[in-house]
Parts: structure tokens; C-alpha cells; sequence
């Protein structure tokens, strides 16, 4: 009866501590790292950091200084040198460490040996950032952080900047216009498009920037987010003569550049200007972003008169994201495919979108018309995208860098009524008010009736 009684004193709190623990890590991953992951990898990076680096190949042999001072000092065999590591710094997700590296060393090899790394820590992913010549930042991330993605809470906010999704190395994924102006956005029905479509409008909305939105499916996506639009075109009809408008738009912006790069000889060098942004603050019109939901709709022609809209309009689009920039006027295009066969212009169009996010694709072709011609290696990544991870999507540009990302959820009705909420932030655009989307009324919610009446007090 004792030894039951100290087996149950003694196994009942391990076995009560080791289901907390595999509960955590599997319903609460973030917590797990935090009181069990953090110190047992930190452990195992210190105790085993020299042997690891000689087992995947990065040490270099010591210098001549180095071995005289071993075997006058000691008689301990002179081991090959690995990169000298800096102070560990844990994160919420992760650990960070910086590596100086050997002579005769360079970043590559590092990120060569990161799978290596990998498995040698027993973390979950290990990325290489190169920091300065010489300085190389391994970040450790415990966890799969895009399995429940929970955004970072410190985000500086800024003009035209919108922390849309997270990195697979558990750093956001910002979509900054002032850097990125235009993106195509390509991802197959359920793939989790419009979510990603949705954060972008939401960010926005609280900012002052003018939102113009071409949804040739009737309006289903963006109608709700009427409130914080400044223009709205449900049909290619509408669309055709939404364009034209922003054409004359961007053309009077590149008058008041003009105009202010004709000022005095006095005036000096640092209000000379080349686009909006170096224009004073009271004389700078709002930035524009035009969102294009299914781009192909407007592609599509049924007769020779449609097809000549269409031209029109290919073409409309294409000035804007050449010269848009400059004057402020932003490009976000988004369909489920847009390669050479929908017609004349698509090609040159793509070509202009700096920016890529791919998400789940119907099938090898979509992905390559998307990510072929700036990162061939991530094609290969946006066709292994499963279909129970909606939102998950490969993002890219033109400098051939990509990475994995993964939108969080935002509900619809929480989307419109951040837009309804900063109604009061849409810029005063004249040309475009013909264009201003219906905003329906909400009928006013009556209070309930009491459940027992009021009776009247008398003397």
C-alpha cells in the first residue's frame, strides 16, 4: 500500500506535467515554446555548438597565433576554429543569434547547412540573414508558425504600409506601396485571395488614402466595404469609364509636379520635386489604390465591340501602372489565372507588377505566370500549397527573393465595419464622386421591451 501510495505522489504529478506539456504543444504551440522548447534548445545550441559546426562543415583551421598559444598554454589538441557566436536573444517564436564568420567563410555556406542545423538543434526551421560583410544572423523558429498565425502586436505604422501576412520565419510580411507600388495577387477559388484582398482594404481603410475598386463579379467582394471607398465598378461597363477618369487624374497630378519644378531659382534642391511626395504636405494630393478583382473579366470579350473596350481598357491600365507611380495612383490586380491567352496587353501588363503573392493554383501553369519570370525555384513551392491551408501563399519579387506566407483570419463583417468605421477618412476627389458606391442605411436597432411595463407613480 505505500509503494502505491508514493507511486501515486510521484508519477501522478510527471504524468500530469508530460499531458500539459504534449497538450500545449500540440493545441498551444506558442506556450509550449515558451516554458518547455526555449530553455532545452537553448541548452542544446550552448552544450553542442562547436561539434555541430565541425559536423556540418563550418570551421576552418585555427590560425598559427592560435596554435602556438594552445600548446604553450595547454595540451589539449587544437580543434578547427567555428564562427564566433554572439549572445543568444530568445524571441516568442524562436531564438536569434548572430555568427561572425571565420576567415575564408561566406553566408552561402552557412544557409548551405541550415537543414543540417536544423536537425542537429531540433527546431522547426532555421533561416540565414546576412547582416553586414563578415555578420551572418541564424533565427531559430521553434515552431510552425503558419499553422495558426498570430500577427506580431509592435508594428510601426506608416503611410501606405499594411502588415497583411505572416513569414514562415515568424517575421510579417508588410505590403508597402511606397516600395512595391503595383502587385499581381493570382490564387484559385477557396485558395484564400480574397482574405489577403480583405486585410489589404482593412489596413488601408484607416488611412488617408482614396480605395477605387473594379469587382467585376457583381460587387460581391468589395460592395461590402462601400463605406471607405472613394469609387466602385461592378461590371466591365462601369470599369470602361472608371479608367478614363483615373487617367485624367494622374495626368492634372503630373501638371502640379510640373508646376512645382518650374519655381524660382531660389527655391532649394530639396523641394525640387519628381512625384507627389516631395510636394508640400497641403499642396499633395491623396495617394490612390485601385483594386482590380478578377482581372480576366475585363479580358473577356463576346463581340467585336467588347473587344475593343477591352483593348482600351488593357491599355488604361497599363499607363497606370507605368506612370502611376509618380503621381500617387497604386495598382493591386487579383484573378485566379492571367497568363498570354487572355488577350492582347496581359503579358505587358504582368510585366509591370513588381509584386508577387501566389497563392493555391489550379495547376503548374498559373504558378509560373505568376512567380516564372522573377523566381523559377518558388513555382515549384506554390504547387505544393495544400488545400486545407487557406491562406498560405508564396510571395515574391522582382530581386528573386521569395518566401512562404500565410494570412490570418478576418472575418468579413469585421472588415466592413473597420470601413464603416473610418468613413469619415475618405479624401475629397471630385472627379471620382460619380463613381461612389451607394452606401445602404442600417435600420436603427430598437431596444427591447421591458419584460414587466412601468407603472405610472400617484399621489
Amino acid at each position: 500500500m505505500t509503494d502505491l501510495a508514493t507511486l501515486l505522489e510521484v508519477g501522478g504529478p510527471v504524468a500530469a506535467l508530460g499531458g500539459g506539456a504534449a497538450y500545449a504543444r500540440a493545441r498551444h504551440p506558442g506556450v509550449y515554446w515558451s516554458t518547455v522548447g526555449l530553455p532545452v534548445s537553448t541548452v542544446r545550441l550552448l552544450s553542442s555548438y562547436g561539434s555541430v559546426m565541425e559536423a556540418c562543415g563550418l570551421t576552418v583551421a585555427p590560425s598559427r597565433l592560435r596554435v602556438l598559444a594552445v600548446k604553450a598554454t595547454t595540451r589539449r589538441e587544437v580543434r578547427p576554429v567555428p564562427p564566433r557566436r554572439g549572445i543568444i536573444r530568445p524571441t516568442t517564436t524562436g531564438l536569434r543569434v548572430r555568427l561572425r564568420l571565420a576567415p575564408g567563410q561566406e553566408p552561402a555556406d552557412v544557409a548551405a547547412s541550415a537543414e543540417r542545423l536544423r536537425h542537429a538543434w531540433a527546431v522547426h526551421a532555421v533561416y540565414v540573414t546576412t547582416i553586414k560583410p563578415g555578420v551572418v544572423e541564424l533565427r531559430l523558429v521553434g515552431f510552425d508558425v503558419l499553422r495558426r498565425v498570430r500577427m506580431p502586436r509592435k508594428l510601426r505604422p506608416d503611410i501606405l504600409r499594411v502588415p497583411v501576412a505572416l513569414r514562415e520565419d515568424a517575421t510579417p510580411f508588410v505590403r508597402d506601396y511606397r516600395t512595391v507600388p503595383h502587385q499581381l495577387t493570382l490564387g484559385a477559388t477557396l485558395s484564400g485571395k480574397s482574405m489577403y484582398l480583405r486585410h489589404l482594404v482593412a489596413g488601408l481603410a484607416r488611412q488617408p488614402v482614396a480605395l477605387v475598386g473594379i469587382d467585376c463579379k457583381r460587387g460581391v467582394e468589395l460592395a461590402p466595404f462601400a463605406p471607405r471607398l472613394s469609387a466602385l465598378a461592378t461590371d466591365p461597363e462601369q470599369a470602361a469609364e472608371l479608367l478614363p477618369v483615373l487617367i485624367k487624374e494622374m495626368e492634372d497630378r503630373y501638371d502640379l509636379i510640373k508646376a512645382r519644378q518650374g519655381i524660382a531659382p531660389s527655391t532649394p534642391d530639396e523641394e525640387i520635386t519628381s512625384d507627389i511626395w516631395g510636394l508640400p504636405e497641403h499642396e499633395r494630393p491623396a495617394p490612390v489604390v485601385l483594386f482590380v478583382d478578377e482581372v480576366a473579366e475585363l479580358f473577356l470579350v463576346a463581340t467585336k465591340k467588347d473587344e475593343e473596350r477591352r483593348d482600351e481598357m488593357v491599355t488604361q491600365l497599363i499607363r497606370i501602372a507605368q506612370l502611376g507611380r509618380a503621381a500617387g495612383i497604386y495598382l493591386e490586380v487579383c484573378g485566379q489565372r492571367f497568363g498570354a491567352e487572355l488577350g492582347k496587353g496581359a503579358t505587358m501588363l504582368r510585366a509591370q507588377l513588381t509584386g508577387r503573392v501566389c497563392h493555391r493554383v489550379n495547376d503548374e501553369a498559373s504558378a509560373k505566370m505568376a512567380l516564372g519570370d522573377i523566381a523559377p525555384e518558388a513555382v515549384s513551392a506554390a504547387c505544393a500549397i495544400a488545400p486545407e491551408r487557406p491562406g498560405l501563399a508564396v510571395a515574391g519579387d522582382t530581386s528573386g527573393g521569395w518566401s512562404r506566407i500565410r494570412t490570418p483570419y478576418l472575418s468579413l463583417g469585421d472588415a466592413a465595419e473597420t470601413c464603416r468605421e473610418s468613413a469619415h477618412l475618405v479624401p475629397d476627389l471630385p472627379a471620382l464622386k460619380p463613381f461612389r458606391p451607394e452606401v445602404p442605411v442600417r435600420p436603427p436597432v430598437e431596444a427591447p421591451s421591458p419584460v414587466v411595463r412601468p407603472r405610472p407613480v400617484t399621489d
